[in-house]
């Protein structure tokens, strides 16, 4: 029986989603392979984290794209965009607390491409006169994967139900986003 790839990955992520100190075993047992087939796949846990990483960044271009971000209001998008990158929310919180993945070097190029759109994103919606402009786009952009995290984060711990995880996090994210009229 041929190892499917994508089964394993999507396995790997379901659990350390929900235990990010989860070991190899535990790893190769959710997927329902042996160790020794997960460490032919995948040299260690780093090489898996690679493997993720490379899945979540698809995952979030593929949002990126079915969110329509250059379509006008900025607002709109936004909530597109949150709506569409719900599914790999864990994923992505499970990525966002991986540090040697965003340090140094041998950050992945996928990475500077999705914050370039986001930060576009937010960037056109001050220019609209839609958000404030006292936060600057780039800070917007760490804020929408902060909430992005904790969201996810809360629906896993069941502490918030999965059907709120869009509106909340807009409403919170914008909230705070939107310009208003001064009195």
């Amino acid at each position: 029986m041929a190892l499917d790839r994508d089964h394993v990955l999507r396995a790997a992520a379901a659990l350390l989603t929900r235990k990010s100190t989860a070991t190899m075993d535990e790893v190769a047992k959710a997927a329902g392979i042996s160790r020794a087939t997960l460490h032919r796949q995948f040299a260690g846990r780093d090489a898996l984290v690679r493997a993720l990483e490379a899945l979540g960044i698809a995952e979030c271009e593929t949002a990126l794209a079915a969110a329509r971000l250059d379509e006008d209001p900025a607002e709109g998008a936004v909530r597109r965009l949150v709506r569409e990158v719900e599914p790999a929310a864990g994923l992505l919180a499970f990525l966002y607390t991986e540090n040697q993945l965003f340090e140094g070097e041998e950050q992945h190029a996928g990475w500077a491409r999705i914050d370039d759109r986001i930060t576009a994103l937010f960037r056109r919606g001050q220019q609209n006169g839609e958000f404030r402009i006292d936060l600057t786009p780039a800070w917007l952009t760490e804020a929408l994967f902060g909430l992005l995290a904790s969201g996810a984060w809360m629906v896993q711990s069941g502490k918030g139900a999965p059907k709120d995880f869009t509106r909340m996090i807009a409403e919170l994210l914008l909230g705070g986003a939107l310009r208003r009229e001064e009195s």
